[in-house]
């Protein structure tokens, strides 16, 4: 049986840096099949590390805010090469970025599949509760772009 891991990340205290949570959170309510598990891990990358070496997963879609100079509120979806991200980071629990989880990952022998990150320009990441309004109005295409994934990996 096929197995895909949704998990939203970033830190909900650093405006839009919280797109990945809330995504999460939304999806969460939805009826989604039973092979997939949609998880929130916020700043808990050092969990998302075990639950990536661990878990078993096909594939897994990481949702966070990504800057990458579009406007705000653009939605991107990446398939990143993770071993090219592992090898130019180290795995440390205190600033657990993408590539750090990764790196992380590989240290503990783990492979995460397929990983793909939908990912959000963030407007601010500045020390503030609450997405900004494009950010905001980004959520619902983000809770589309990720069913969609669900709907392609159904038909593998």
């Amino acid at each position: 049986m096929r197995r895909m891991l949704v998990a939203g990340v970033g830190n909900i205290f650093l405006g839009d840096d919280g797109f990945g949570v809330e995504v999460a959170n939304r999806l969460a309510r939805e009826p989604l099949p039973q092979w997939v598990r949609v998880a929130d891990f916020g700043i808990r990358g050092i969990h998302l590390a075990y639950e990536l070496a661990d878990g078993g997963y096909d594939t897994t879609v990481l949702v966070d805010a990504v800057p990458r100079g579009g406007p705000p509120g653009t939605v991107y979806l990446i398939e990143p090469d993770t071993e090219a991200l592992a090898a130019g980071a180290q795995a440390d629990a205190h600033t657990m970025t993408p590539e750090a989880v990764f790196a992380a990952v590989h240290a503990l022998g783990g492979n995460p599949g397929r990983v793909l990150i939908v990912g959000c320009e963030p407007s601010g990441t500045e020390e503030r509760m609450g997405l900004s309004e494009p950010v905001e109005q980004a959520v619902g295409e983000a809770v589309r772009l990720v069913r969609e994934l669900i709907g392609r990996e159904g038909r593998v």
